[in-house]
């Protein structure tokens, strides 16, 4: 696995051992990356957040591609070790803030985020009462796009969110949303 664009193309990044964690793949993350860059123009100075983060390749992607910040939010704490070493090999430290915790014990944001991925364990349907409760809880606002994965055979549908686009890419879904009517 490895950051696929930005200031750490091609650098290596570690996955835990194990089934627990089912790391994005590169072709997804590719993927991923082009739908947003295609809406956004870019991610430079972007507040992101990767949330069911697992090693971190998501948000880890964003701050390659020139994200002020992320926000990584994972529980396991085999998948938290392996994302606190690719954060530090990269030397990412002052623009990461690791969350060793569960995505429904955040709390009230401080501001809305610009950019929040979602890869939560397929068919859990984990990722559509993440975003509910974040909705509550302040972390979207009119601007903030979500990138959310699932199996290639859910359709996710989120109360107070639009699916922009949607594309399958092998065994993943890809869905990004926004609020109704948000303005770019």
């Amino acid at each position: 696995m490895r950051v696929i664009a930005g200031e750490w193309r091609a650098r290596k990044l570690v996955a835990p051992a194990g089934e627990t964690t089912r790391p994005t793949a590169d072709r997804t993350r590719e993927t991923l990356f082009s739908m947003l860059v295609s809406r956004l123009g870019t991610l430079d100075g972007l507040a992101v957040a990767d949330l069911f983060a697992g090693s971190g390749a998501l948000g880890i992607e964003a701050l390659s591609r020139g994200a002020a910040s992320c926000i990584f939010v994972e529980q396991d704490p085999a998948a938290i070790r392996s994302l606190r070493s690719n954060i530090s090999n990269l030397k990412a430290e002052a623009r990461s803030d690791v969350r060793a915790s569960s995505v429904m014990a955040l709390g009230p944001a401080k501001a809305p985020l610009d950019l929040i991925l979602l890869d939560p364990p397929y068919h859990s349907g984990a990722g559509e009462v993440a975003l509910d409760k974040l909705q509550r809880l302040g972390w979207i606002g009119p601007a903030t796009w979500i990138s959310l994965e699932t199996a290639f055979d859910e359709v996710p549908k989120i109360k107070g969110l639009e699916a922009q686009a949607d594309r399958k890419v092998g065994k993943a879904r890809i869905t990004l949303f926004k609020q109704p009517d948000a303005t770019d």
